[in-house]
């Protein structure tokens, strides 16, 4: 991806070596058990577990210890800055195309563990979105992490990531997150489940879109379109669950299959636009503007 040299957000908090206290997320992310998928990297989380199954930290703080900065780490901070600037600019604009403001959300830096509206999380946990603050949580040794567990190199990746994260902040500026938790309390989990597919899926869609804008601009190199869709393709809950513990329980999915997420991705970024992103099949409760 061609980035050096182009504008970063100012909208980049970085906090690593910073202590956090407060409460603590219940469950694993894919640096710890793989299965715990409500909390694993691109999910953006389970919303309606980030909001309602904080627990208290029993020891009170947890201290990220002293921190300092690499050449590595420098540029891959400037990296996800001006992804960040990208994101911003095309959802500015898609907003407006159909009468809306876009807010933009702020994006954390963070190393060992963060303090959010939707409580404490650990690197473990991935990268996030937090619908209660509005912002995206990354701890940036999850360059290594996906290149090497998930064998998801490339920067474009990593890209993809981080839209994936902006599209779960698109689907609350549209108001979809609030409706998805208000099913979380009339519907069964296996019920429940079947949305929460479809959310994800759906910001698959939009990191589609924004890398459909990112071509139109010229910043696409070679390769890069393949390494998003080996990236979606890496976090289906299918191949997740296979590599876990070896077998696959479709009833347990919540971010859909492989295949599934592959083609949602595909979709956005052939398309562009919001109509063709609706995953839920027109189901009015869902209606995208």
């Amino acid at each position: 991806m061609r980035w050096k040299d182009r504008r970063k957000s100012n909208h980049v908090e970085d906090r690593r070596g910073k202590s956090t206290s407060g409460k603590t997320l219940v469950g694993g992310g894919i640096g710890g058990v793989l299965i715990l998928l409500a909390f694993t990297f691109l999910s953006g989380g389970n919303f309606g577990d980030f909001l309602n199954s904080v627990v208290s930290d029993p020891g009170g703080n947890t201290a990220t210890g002293s921190y300092q900065e690499t050449e590595t780490e420098s540029e891959r901070a400037d990296f996800v800055s001006v992804v960040l600037a990208d994101t911003e600019d095309v959802w500015t604009d898609v907003f407006q195309e159909y009468g809306y403001e876009y807010q933009e959300p702020t994006l954390v830096l963070f190393s060992g563990s963060v303090q959010s509206a939707c409580g404490v999380a650990g690197s473990s946990t991935g990268p996030f979105y937090c619908p209660g603050d509005a912002n995206l949580y990354i701890d940036l040794s999850f360059y290594d992490e996906l290149s090497q567990q998930f064998n998801a190199p490339g920067d474009f990746a990593m890209a993809y990531v981080i839209a994936h994260e902006v599209g779960h902040h698109v689907q609350t500026q549209l108001g979809l997150t609030e409706q998805l938790n208000i099913l979380r309390n009339e519907l069964s989990e296996t019920e429940f489940n079947k949305y929460q597919v479809r959310f994800e899926l759906q910001a698959d869609y939009f990191a589609g879109v924004w890398a459909n804008y990112a071509q139109g601009l010229g910043y696409l190199e070679e390769g890069d379109y393949e390494e998003a869709i080996n990236a979606a393709g890496a976090v289906g809950d299918d191949r997740l669950q296979q590599q876990a513990q070896g077998y696959v329980v479709p009833e347990s999915f919540t971010h859909g299959t492989s295949e599934q997420r592959m083609y949602w991705f595909e979709r956005g970024f052939e398309s562009g636009n919001l109509e063709d992103g609706d995953t839920f099949d027109g189901n009015a409760k869902f209606k995208l503007p």
